[in-house]
C-alpha cells in the first residue's frame, strides 16, 4: 500500500513539476561555468593583456570610471589580483532601476567593450530563479521553482525507495546501465539507474535551492546550524532609499588599512543606498568564491562595522555563508562543479523518460478500460469454480486476466490477493496471469500474497491450473514471479492444464498462444485476437490426403509457399491461418435470413463470424472478424515452404470446420491464403545439437516433431527417438516415407508406434512410453531432452503421467526449468 501511494504521488508530481525541473536543470547547468565562458568569449573585455605598469588602486579606478560615466552610481566593484583580468563595475543610472555592468582595464581604468553573452546569461538566471515570470524574486515564479525544488527532494527519496532492489549490496543493481534494453525497459532503466547516479547531487541542489524560496526554510537551517538569523557572511547593508550614498573610495581606504599586509585573489565591494559598504576578500588559492574575509565599513565615518575572518568562522557559519557555492558544487572544488553541472543537465532525461513511462501506463489503462466494458461473467469469486487471478503492476496482467475470464464460461477474474485457502479449496480450475516487476519482484498489489507463498497452501490435488507469466527478457529474473506462483501451486499437488506460458513485454505471439491453449479447454473460439499482428499472403501449393480409407477424420498434407522472401521461422514455430467461411455456410446464411445476395455482401460474410440471429438491423460490416487457427509447422525454412498436417473437422452446424475446412476444401489450389508465423520459443530446439531428442506425439502432432527431425538432419548432432500414435498402421502412418528416410540417414534411430485400432498393445502412445521406461530413464540421465506435441485431451496428460512415473515429478520439474522438457499441446 505504501509503495502504491508513493508511486502515485511520484508520477503526479512528475507530470506537474517535471517540466519546471527540466528548465531549472538546464539553466543551472548552463550557469555552472558562466564566468569561465564569458572570459573565453570576451578576450580584451573580460580578460586583458597584462600591462607593464602596476594596476591602478581601487580608488583610482573608481575615479576614472566616474569621469567616463558621470552620474553613474556604483553598486559593486570587483578588483582582481591577476593583471590579466579586467575589473568589473556594476552600476545604476539616475532615474532607472536597471542594473548595468562594465569592465575596466586594471592598468588605465578605461571602460572596455560590451561583453558578448552577458545578456544571455542574465536571461538564463531569471529562468532558473523564477522562470522569467513577472514579479521577479517576489512573484509567482519563485513559488513555482520552490515547489519544484521540494518535488525534486521527494523524487530522489521516493525513487530510492521504489527502486530498492532485492540484492541491495550488489552495486551493479544500483549503477550499471544495460544499454541493450529497448523501449519501456530502457526508459525505466535510464530513469532509475541514472537517478541513482545523480541522487546525492539532486538532494544538494534542491536542499540549497530552497534557501532562496522560503524564509521558514532559511530560518530553520540557520537554527539547526546554530547560526544567528541574518548571518550570511555579510554585514547588514542599508535598504534601498534609506540614508546617504556610500563614499566608496573612503570605505576602500578603511578596508585597506584593516587588511594591510594581507594578500587576496580578488576583492568585491558592494553597497546599496546608504553609507555601509561590504567587502568580500577572496583568500589566495581558495577553492570557491566564499572562502573570504568579510568586512563591512561605514563609509560616512570610515569605521569598521563588522570584521569576520574566514579562519574564525564556525562550520555552521561557513555553510550558511557558502550556500550558493554548495548549490553550484564549487564548495567541493572543481569536481563538485562538474558533477553538479552534469547532473543538472540530465534533468530533462527524467522528464522525458517519466512522460514516456506515463504515456505507456495510460495506454495500458485505456486497454484495460476497453476490456472492463465486456459483459461481466455471470459468476463471482464467491461462487465460481473457475477463477482467473491477476497480479498486475501497470494493468497489462489485469487486462489479459479479464479477457481470459470473459472467454471461459462461468469464470471470474479476481486479484491474486483474493486467493486465500477457502477460495483455493473451492476452486476447480485456476488461471493465473502474473507480472514480474523490476528485478524479479511481485507487483505491489501482490506483495502480501507473495509473502503467503512462503508457506504451503495446503493440499490442492483437486485443482487444475495454468500460468501466464509476464516479464521482460532484458531483466535477469525474467518472469520470476510467475514461475514462483507456478512452482508453489505445483508443489501443493495442483495439476498443470498446460505448461507455463512466458510473455516478453507486449508479446503478441505469447498472448495468442495463451488464447489458443484456452480454446483447447473449452474457451470461446470466436474471439478476435487479443494481440493482432498483420497477416501475410501465402500460396497454397499442395494439398494431399494422408490417410485414405481411415476410419478417423481425414488428415491432409498442406503446403504453403510465402509470397514474401523475408518470412523466417524455426523448428517448433506455429503457423496462424486466417480462414474464410465455407461458401455453403454463407449460402445457407443468406437464404435463411432473406438477405440480398450481392458480391459485396458475400465477400464480407466470408471473412466474418456469422451470428445465429442477425436481428432486424443487420449490418455485415459490423460483424466481428473471423478468429485465426493455429497449426504446427512440419517443415524448416530451407524447404522453402511451410508444411502442415491438418485434420478435417466438421462444425456443429454440419458444415466444414472453420480452419480445417478452409485449408482442406475451400481454399483454391495455388490461391492465396492469409497467414503469419507465430514464434514459439517454448518449443524451439535445444541450443546444443549434441543433445539427444525423445520426441513424443500423436496424430497431427507429428508435424511439430517432424520439423525437429528435419532440422537435426541439416544441423547434425545427436540422434533422436520418435514415439508416435495413431489409429491404424495401414491407413494412418503419416509421412512414413519421410520417417524412413530420416531413419536411413541416422537422424531417427528409434521409432516406437502405438495403433489404437489394432487391438493389441500398446494401443496409445503413453503406453508405448511406459513400455520403454528403462530406456527413457537411461537416455534422460545421459542428457536427452523430451519434446511432446499433440492433443491436450488424452494424450498430453497421459504422457506426462507416464513420464512422471518413470522419472519422478521432481526430475520433470527440473527438466522444465532447464528447457529439456518441452510441450506443444493443443
Amino acid at each position: 500500500m505504501m509503495r502504491t501511494v508513493l508511486f502515485q504521488i511520484h508520477w503526479f508530481l512528475g507530470i506537474t513539476a517535471g517540466l519546471v525541473l527540466a528548465v531549472m536543470g538546464v539553466t543551472g547547468g548552463l550557469m555552472s561555468f558562466e564566468a569561465e565562458v564569458l572570459a573565453a568569449l570576451n578576450p580584451g573585455v573580460v580578460t586583458v593583456t597584462p600591462a607593464s605598469t602596476a594596476p591602478l588602486p581601487a580608488p583610482a579606478l573608481i575615479a576614472r570610471f566616474g569621469a567616463q560615466r558621470p552620474g553613474a552610481k556604483i553598486t559593486r566593484l570587483v578588483v582582481e589580483r591577476d593583471p590579466g583580468r579586467a575589473a568589473s563595475v556594476s552600476f545604476s543610472v539616475k532615474g532607472s532601476k536597471e542594473r548595468h555592468r562594465s569592465f575596466l582595464d586594471p592598468a588605465t581604468g578605461a571602460i572596455l567593450g560590451e561583453p558578448r553573452g552577458e545578456g544571455f546569461f542574465e536571461f538564463v538566471e531569471k529562468l532558473h530563479r523564477w522562470l522569467a515570470l513577472p514579479g521577479g524574486g517576489n512573484g509567482v515564479g519563485r513559488q513555482i521553482t520552490g515547489f519544484a525544488a521540494l518535488s525534486l527532494i521527494y523524487f530522489a527519496l521516493s525513487g530510492l525507495y521504489l527502486r530498492w532492489p532485492r540484492r541491495p549490496l550488489d552495486w551493479r543493481n544500483w549503477f550499471v546501465l544495460d544499454l541493450r534494453m529497448t523501449g519501456r525497459n530502457l526508459y525505466r532503466a535510464l530513469h532509475a539507474v541514472v537517478g541513482g547516479w545523480v541522487l546525492i547531487f539532486y538532494l544538494i541542489s534542491a536542499g540549497t535551492g530552497l534557501w532562496w524560496s522560503y524564509d521558514w526554510y532559511r530560518s530553520g537551517v540557520q537554527h539547526l546550524l546554530s547560526v544567528e538569523r541574518g548571518h550570511e557572511g555579510r554585514g547588514k547593508l542599508g535598504k534601498p532609499g534609506k540614508g546617504p550614498d556610500a563614499d566608496l573610495p573612503r570605505a576602500w581606504q578603511s578596508f585597506a588599512q584593516v587588511t594591510a599586509g594581507q594578500r587576496y585573489d580578488s576583492v568585491t565591494a558592494t553597497s546599496r543606498d546608504g553609507p555601509k559598504v561590504q567587502f568580500r576578500a577572496k583568500l589566495p588559492n581558495a577553492r570557491h568564491d566564499r572562502v573570504t574575509d568579510d568586512i563591512t565599513v561605514d563609509s560616512a565615518t570610515g569605521k569598521i562595522v563588522s570584521d569576520t575572518r574566514y579562519a574564525d568562522r564556525s562550520t555552521g557559519e561557513d555553510i550558511v555563508a557558502s550556500v550558493l557555492e554548495i548549490h553550484r558544487g564549487a564548495y567541493f572544488g572543481i569536481l563538485g562543479r562538474v558533477a553538479i553541472m552534469l547532473s543538472s543537465l540530465t534533468m530533462p532525461l527524467f522528464t522525458i523518460t517519466g512522460f514516456l513511462l506515463y504515456f505507456a501506463r495510460r495506454r495500458r489503462k485505456r486497454a484495460l478500460a476497453e476490456v472492463t466494458t465486456l459483459a461481466p461473467a455471470p459468476a463471482t469469486n464467491k461462487t465460481a469454480t473457475t477463477l482467473v487471478a491477476y497480479a498486475s503492476q501497470t494493468g497489462s496482467a489485469e487486462r489479459l486476466a479479464r479477457l481470459t475470464a470473459h472467454a471461459l464460461p462461468g469464470a471470474a477474474a479476481v486479484p491474486i490477493g483474493a486467493l486465500d485457502r477457502a477460495t483455493l479449496a473451492r476452486a476447480e480450475r485456476l488461471f493465473v496471469v502474473a507480472s514480474t516487476y523490476g528485478e524479479g519482484e511481485p507487483p505491489d498489489a501482490a506483495r502480501a500474497f507473495a509473502r503467503t507463498m512462503a508457506a504451503a497452501p495446503g493440499a490442492l490435488s483437486h485443482l487444475s491450473y495454468a500460468v501466464l507469466a509476464l516479464g521482460d527478457r532484458e531483466y535477469r529474473d525474467f518472469c520470476a514471479f510467475g514461475h514462483r506462483v507456478d512452482h508453489w501451486l505445483h508443489d501443493a499437488g495442483a495439476a498443470r492444464l498446460f505448461d507455463l506460458v512466458e510473455a516478453n513485454g507486449e508479446d503478441a505471439d505469447a498472448q495468442r498462444h495463451w488464447q489458443q491453449q484456452l480454446a483447447g479447454l473449452g474457451a470461446q473460439t470466436d474471439q478476435p485476437d487479443w494481440a493482432p499482428a498483420p497477416m501475410g499472403e501465402w500460396r497454397l501449393v499442395e494439398r494431399r490426403l494422408l490417410n485414405p480409407g481411415s476410419v478417423g477424420g481425414a488428415a491432409w498434407h498442406i503446403a504453403l509457399a510465402p509470397r514474401s522472401e523475408s518470412v523466417i521461422w524455426q523448428a517448433g514455430d506455429i503457423l496462424e491461418v486466417m480462414p474464410e467461411q465455407d461458401p455453403a455456410r454463407v449460402d445457407a446464411f443468406i437464404c435463411a435470413n432473406g438477405l440480398v445476395d450481392t458480391s459485396e455482401t458475400r465477400a464480407t460474410l466470408m471473412t466474418r463470424l456469422l451470428p445465429a440471429d442477425p436481428g432486424d438491423a443487420f449490418d455485415p460490416e459490423a460483424l466481428p472478424p473471423l478468429p485465426h487457427r493455429e497449426y504446427s509447422i512440419a517443415s524448416i525454412p530451407s524447404d522453402g515452404r511451410v508444411e502442415l498436417i491438418v485434420r478435417a473437422c466438421q462444425a456443429a452446424d454440419g458444415f466444414a470446420g472453420l480452419g480445417s475446412g478452409w485449408l482442406t476444401r475451400c481454399a483454391a489450389l495455388n490461391g492465396v491464403v492469409r497467414a503469419r508465423i507465430r514464434h514459439n520459443p517454448a518449443f524451439h530446439a535445444p541450443a546444443d545439437p549434441a543433445t539427444p531428442l525423445i520426441l513424443i506425439g500423436n496424430g497431427t502432432g507429428l508435424a511439430g516433431l517432424l520439423a525437429h527431425l528435419r532440422q537435426r538432419a541439416v544441423d547434425g548432432g545427436a540422434p533422436a527417438w520418435l514415439f508416435f500414435g495413431e489409429r491404424h498402421a495401414a491407413h494412418d502412418d503419416f509421412h512414413a516415407e519421410t520417417r524412413a528416410a530420416l531413419a536411413a540417414s541416422g537422424v531417427l534411430t528409434e521409432t516406437f508406434t502405438a495403433w489404437s485400432r489394432h487391438g493389441e498393445a500398446p494401443r496409445y502412445v503413453q503406453e508405448a512410453v511406459t513400455a520403454a521406461s528403462d530406456r527413457i530413464a537411461a537416455a534422460v540421465r545421459a542428457g536427452a531432452a523430451i519434446y511432446v506435441c499433440g492433443s491436450i485431451a488424452g494424450m498430453a496428460p497421459g504422457v506426462h503421467a507416464a513420464l512422471a512415473a518413470i522419472l519422478g515429478e521432481d526430475v520433470l520439474e527440473t527438466m522444465l526449468e532447464q528447457g529439456r522438457y518441452r510441450r506443444d499441446i493443443y
